[in-house]
């Protein structure tokens, strides 16, 4: 019974995700002959190549096929282009990497970790280390449009998604009411925006601060953190579910052997390289996205918990349907 009840959990959630993901995306016709590798916006064009590109060539040569970057000036520009069959493995964050699950025949297959192991980051909300008043969250929820804010790109987990929840949903603080500007932004631009004062307090991760303090350190001894999130599940890797067996086995495989086998050097010096230092692919799967899809749920419950639009019916059904994944969703987290 309990086994029955598993499955059942698990196939709701199938049904949940995968009908919408397999109206919207279309289908490849067959396996490419040049893989285009997605990448991501968390910060300029130029700063990204200069830690991609040698991953990337270092991937074309290993499996014997061209393989180019794919950059776009949103993360939903990389979602799209795997929809549409235009992108064929790229590198995620949960939120986006979810969304490319749903939406772009997407499937998650390894995961990034730290140099020394270590997996998941952390979202912060930052201010310039000078502003004597703010030193707590507390102190950017006097909501009297003084203050510009600014925010990750919609489809980021650390920038969007985790602060919505936890610093605005949880707080019964909608952003738009309390800031006198919120603007969206990649991490990069953020963390700059807050360290010359652009702005007065900044969504951000522990993954840019830590590259920040690499590449730029002037700019990151500007800022000062004033609030941490939970742990976050590290970074995925996400690659069209539709290509060969075969294909996708040397794909993942070229991954998970990369910095341990091989030239192992030259591997570990460009994955040093990559965001605040990067280390060994980890094996993973959609699991890893579970602990989103609950933090997308609660956001949108408590949105829908504290709209005056919807009348106490509308709500109690809405809050049900959710009440009602979640539940599905703490059988598979607790089963994993």
């Amino acid at each position: 019974m309990f086994r029955k009840t598993i499955m059942s959990a698990a196939l709701a959630m199938t049904v949940v995700v995968s009908t919408a993901a397999e109206a919207d995306y279309k289908p490849l016709e067959a396996d490419p002959t040049t893989i285009n590798f997605g990448i991501i916006s968390t910060e300029s064009t130029s700063n990204l190549k200069e830690q991609w590109v040698p991953f990337i060539e270092d991937m074309s040569k290993a499996l014997g096929m061209p393989v180019k970057p794919f950059f776009a000036p949103d993360y939903a520009g990389v979602i799209e282009a795997m929809r549409f069959g235009k992108v064929h493995v790229a590198w995620f964050g949960n939120k986006s990497g979810m969304e490319a699950v749903d939406r772009a025949g997407g499937e998650v297959f390894v995961q990034t970790s730290k140099a020394d192991g270590t997996q998941g980051y952390y979202s912060h909300i930052i201010t310039n280390v000078a502003n004597k008043n703010i030193n707590k969250l507390e102190d950017i929820f006097k909501c009297d449009k003084s203050l510009n804010f600014g925010i990750g790109d919609p489809n980021s987990t650390s920038g969007f998604l985790v602060p919505s929840y936890y610093v605005f949903a949880k707080n019964g603080v909608n952003p738009k009411e309390c800031f006198k500007t919120v603007r969206n932004a990649n991490h990069e631009t953020n963390l700059m925006a807050t360290a010359n004062n652009q702005v007065d307090v900044a969504a951000n991760n522990s993954e840019q601060i830590g590259r920040s303090q690499m590449k730029a350190p002037e700019a990151a001894a500007k800022i000062k953190i004033i609030w941490t999130s939970p742990l976050i599940p590290s970074d995925p890797m996400v690659y069209r579910k539709d290509m060969s067996k075969e294909l996708k086995s040397q794909i993942k495989g070229f991954f998970l052997s990369y910095g341990r086998f091989g030239d192992v050097e030259r591997a570990k010096t460009v994955l040093s390289n990559i965001s605040d230092g990067q280390g060994f692919f980890m094996e993973s799967n959609n699991t890893q996205l579970y602990p989103i899809r609950q933090l997308a749920l609660f956001k949108d419950k408590l949105k829908i918990e504290n709209s005056e639009a919807a009348s106490p019916e509308e709500k109690k059904q809405k809050v049900q349907m959710i009440d009602k994944e979640l539940a599905d969703l703490d059988i598979l987290v607790a089963n994993q």
